[in-house]
């Protein structure tokens, strides 16, 4: 009960924020409004007004979760409204490019490691390639896609893949690096090979690294596939309801989507928690 308390103390405190700023914001349309039919508003009125606008500045919780609960449960789950159907389309990709991007975060990590060559000539390229904006790569990663005739999960992939794999490569070359040299010296004094020196020593090792990394990097996946589903104008996926909320002034619409996606979000770095508390218990390294 003492570790729900403060959660509860915030999530009260910013529904209250929440609830002032949206009155803030949206008070001048009422007002505007009330105007124009000739009336005056009391504050009790204002209040309720500011609350029930079709296309608000700001929405209020409630406005947000009403909008969601139609999003999910309201509609077919094949519904091109159905917050599902577009989640699955963004899911999709974001699963393709993290598994891609994981997968090379840990092959270059591993080469880095056991390569100076590599360590000296890939990881400055790896740390450079962060330092260019998403917003500028993803355009042209849809543009070049399209001009080769491919379009749908494959482009939203590889920006997917481009933003997941760095954190995996740094997460990984550190944790494969964890061990100290005391530890290095014994497995060299019983004779171990370097391929057991890293499956028994720097594997393991890397372990609670690896998925920490993880969990970064699928929120970075989803990020990246919502970013490629803007610029391309796309019909299915979050961002294509971001994009077509943004489009039409449906703010409500707007949040739904962002909640959905922060949903979605929480469900992919659990699922990787879960993971992590299997593996590490069975291997006998959990906390």
């Amino acid at each position: 009960m003492r570790a729900v308390l403060p959660v509860l103390a915030v999530l009260s405190a910013i529904l209250v924020l929440w609830y002032g700023a949206a009155v803030v914001l949206n008070a001048p349309w009422a007002r505007d409004q009330a105007a124009r039919a000739g009336q005056t508003l009391t504050l009790p009125d204002l209040v309720a007004a500011t609350m029930a606008q079709e296309r608000p500045v700001l929405p209020a919780p409630h406005q947000v979760a009403r909008g969601l609960w139609d999003g999910i449960a309201g509609q077919k789950i094949t519904s091109k409204r159905s917050l599902v159907w577009h989640g699955w389309i963004t899911l999709s990709a974001t699963l393709a490019g993290f598994v891609a991007g994981a997968l090379a975060g840990v092959l270059l990590a591993v080469g880095i490691v056991h390569s100076r060559v590599m360590d000296l000539s890939l990881m400055p390229w790896a740390i450079a390639s962060q330092t260019v904006p998403i917003l500028a790569i993803a355009p042209m990663v849809i543009v070049v896609f399209a001009s080769l005739g491919i379009t749908g999960l494959v482009p939203k992939a590889m920006i997917s893949a481009w933003l997941s794999f760095f954190p995996v490569l740094v997460g990984m070359v550190r944790g494969l690096r964890s061990p100290d040299r005391m530890q290095l010296d014994l497995m060299h004094s019983w004779s171990a090979s370097g391929a057991q020196v890293f499956w028994r020593l720097r594997l393991p090792s890397a372990l609670p690294w690896l998925f920490a990394s993880l969990k970064v990097a699928v929120a970075a996946a989803l990020v990246g596939t919502i970013v490629g589903e803007l610029p391309a104008g796309a019909t299915a996926g979050l961002g294509a309801r971001l994009l077509s909320g943004s489009y039409y002034g449906q703010t409500i619409q707007i949040w739904a989507a962002l909640f959905a996606a922060a949903g979605l979000a929480a469900l992919l770095v659990a699922a990787i928690g879960l993971a992590e508390r299997v593996t590490l218990k069975r291997m006998g390294l959990a906390r």
